[in-house]
């Protein structure tokens, strides 16, 4: 029987979100009703509210998310009712051509719910990145679910479910960074303050963090940062150089989506080093490089799609780190607000005077 729950909804471009009843249906063959628990404010709900993302207006925002399984429909398996899960938004299909080389976690088939979450007069929503969590119950894929140590907080580890997640493993996935390594991140909100903690828990010897902020470079050193550069007023291309022995670094992570910012990290990178974009760019923007700049400085230009990361795999393993004391996923929860105060914590994202605001339910 469907169920009505509370929602944040975003109904049109640039306008103000509101808390609205939903209805969540029975959970169809494959899929899963999860009690959220607790629901990170990302960026990338921002963007969804600003239409950044599509205009398939309304949207029922939330996405970095954490919570109790409640009921599976047909054929579940990996996933059961009591099951502390973390979600995510990619449900591998395990029949694609990625997925049949043994590379799931580019599989090119992901998939999220069939059946649509509604208002009450029936309007279809569009759940963001195929989760919508800042709610107290959704329907995802059940393969969207990730079971984890539930000794963990759900306003931790609900964060593993994007922006920690693509951070630290565009340092460990994408940049292969390791023991030694000299690494530089240009960005240092969520996503880049993941990516330096990753490359402390690589090994890396030296992490550079860049960004305009005082405030964030000070966040990024508690992360593990051993040096912060202002870009502001600093070149950050010869800082880097400066603090490498004038080499560069071996990985250079960009978190911003900047034309500007990704041609600082290509040139602030010692040759056959690698560069990874993790930044979203916006669909208008255009790099122009040198062609033979990229030939003759060799190695690795990538970009990092969700950390490249495997949910099954990774999540389980980070939330261990962190029981552990090895990885203070803690760290990155700023404040912790009702389903109401989400607007406000926008306002908040978009100063900078924080770096997560997390619901809890």
């Amino acid at each position: 029987m469907a169920q009505e729950v509370r929602g944040v909804v975003a109904p049109g471009k640039n306008q103000p979100v509101r808390v609205e009843t939903i209805v969540v249906p029975d959970p169809g063959p494959g899929e899963a009703v999860v009690k959220v628990q607790a629901c990170g404010v990302c960026h990338t709900d921002l963007h969804y509210k600003q239409g950044g993302i599509n205009d398939d207006f309304p949207f029922l925002l939330g996405h970095e998310a954490a919570g109790v399984v409640e009921a599976v429909g047909e054929g579940v398996t990996e996933v059961a009712p009591g099951d502390f899960v973390v979600l995510n938004w990619r449900a591998v299909c395990g029949q694609c051509r990625a997925c049949l080389r043994g590379r799931p976690q580019y599989c090119f088939a992901t998939h999220n719910a069939r059946q649509k979450m509604t208002l009450t007069d029936g309007t279809e929503l569009t759940p963001a990145l195929g989760i919508g969590a800042f709610a107290e119950k959704t329907l995802v894929a059940a393969g969207q679910c990730t079971k984890v140590d539930p000794e963990v907080s759900p306003a931790v580890a609900g964060l593993l479910g994007c922006g920690v997640m693509a951070g630290i493993g565009a340092a460990i996935n994408t940049g292969g960074v390791g023991r030694g390594d000299s690494v530089a991140v240009i960005g240092c909100g969520g996503v880049g303050d993941a990516a330096v903690a990753g490359s402390r828990l690589a090994g890396a010897a030296r992490i550079i963090a860049v960004d305009i902020d005082d405030r964030k470079l000070e966040t990024a050193r508690r992360m593990g940062a051993t040096h912060t550069v202002n870009s502001r007023t600093t070149d950050p291309v010869e800082a880097i150089r400066e603090l490498t022995g004038g080499f560069g670094a071996d990985v250079v992570i960009e978190a911003v989506g900047r034309p500007e910012t990704y041609e600082q990290a290509f040139y602030a990178r010692d040759l056959a080093g690698t560069v990874v974009l993790v930044g979203v760019p916006t669909p208008d923007m255009r790099i122009d490089l040198p062609l033979l700049d990229v030939f003759g400085r060799g190695g690795a230009l990538k970009s990092s799609w969700y950390g490249d990361c495997l949910p099954s795999r990774d999540f389980p393993m980070l939330v261990d780190l962190h029981l552990q004391g090895r990885l203070d996923l803690a760290a990155f929860v700023t404040e912790t607000i009702g389903l109401g105060d989400v607007e406000a914590a926008f306002d908040r994202m978009h100063q900078g005077d924080v770096l997560r605001s997390v619901v809890v339910f």
